[in-house]
């Protein structure tokens, strides 16, 4: 994924129901500039398209037979698919998002968000930013700070790169610079660019290049990933407000 918008953004549709899939791409096809390139009916058959078709984002429904929308996920990410994975389920449940978001999904949205909010979740994954809104922030953060915390010389990041699976969290961590360090905290703890900047003094700018800089370092796919990783390692602040 990169950081501007395609041209053209391609999408994948994958859910197992028919109605579903021809309201989904009624929907987008819609927005000018909206490509639906493919549908599967079953996780198996998403995983395939992807590879087959090279999509810029894959609209993965939770519940499909013969491979489930997690673990299509996590095949896909674990494969280094460079798609957008936007995670669509009619039901909106904690225990679906965090497995969601630890598979490497860049978003999740409830199927019974409006039309206007698909399309513009659709174009800010193609974007190749992660769709973290602030309420969904909140419940990543309170779910994480009630949960036991791994280790960090026993972690290793979510849904890691080769690169990154080759470096113990740990390590990777120590790559970090101090402000980087600050600037990852302040992530985990739900800020903006804009509010990070404000509380250190930085502008928007230099943070979004601090944020570049952290992802990279840690060999994480975005700010949904980064979250997730500072709580796992332990060095996020529980509670910071």
């Amino acid at each position: 994924m990169t950081d501007e918008t395609p041209e053209r953004i391609r999408v994948v549709l994958a859910d197992d129901q028919d109605l579903v899939r021809v309201g989904l791409r009624i929907i987008l096809e819609s927005e000018d500039g909206i490509d639906v390139v493919g549908e599967a009916r079953t996780g198996r058959e998403a995983v395939e398209l992807v590879g087959a078709l090279q999509p810029d984002v894959v609209c993965m429904d939770v519940q499909m037979p013969d491979l489930d929308g997690l673990a299509a996920t996590r095949e896909l990410i674990a494969a280094g698919t460079r798609a957008g994975i936007l995670i669509l389920t009619t039901f909106n449940r904690d225990d679906y998002l965090f497995e969601a978001l630890e598979a490497g999904a860049s978003g999740f949205v409830l199927k019974n968000s409006s039309p206007e909010d698909l399309v513009a979740a659709v174009q800010v994954i193609a974007r190749g930013d992660a769709l973290l809104s602030p309420d969904v922030t909140r419940r990543v953060i309170e779910g994480f700070t009630t949960r036991p915390r791994a280790q960090p010389h026993e972690a290793t990041p979510v849904a890691a790169t080769p690169r990154a699976a080759a470096h113990p969290a740990a390590a990777a961590l120590a790559d970090l610079t101090d402000r980087e360090r600050e600037v990852l905290e302040l992530l985990a703890a739900g800020r903006s660019n804009s509010e990070i900047a404000g509380e250190l003094y930085l502008g928007e700018a230099t943070v979004k290049t601090h944020v570049s800089k952290i992802l990279q370092k840690l060999g994480l796919r975005d700010r949904i990933q980064a979250v997730v990783f500072a709580y796992e390692n332990g060095i996020a602040v529980p509670g910071r407000s």
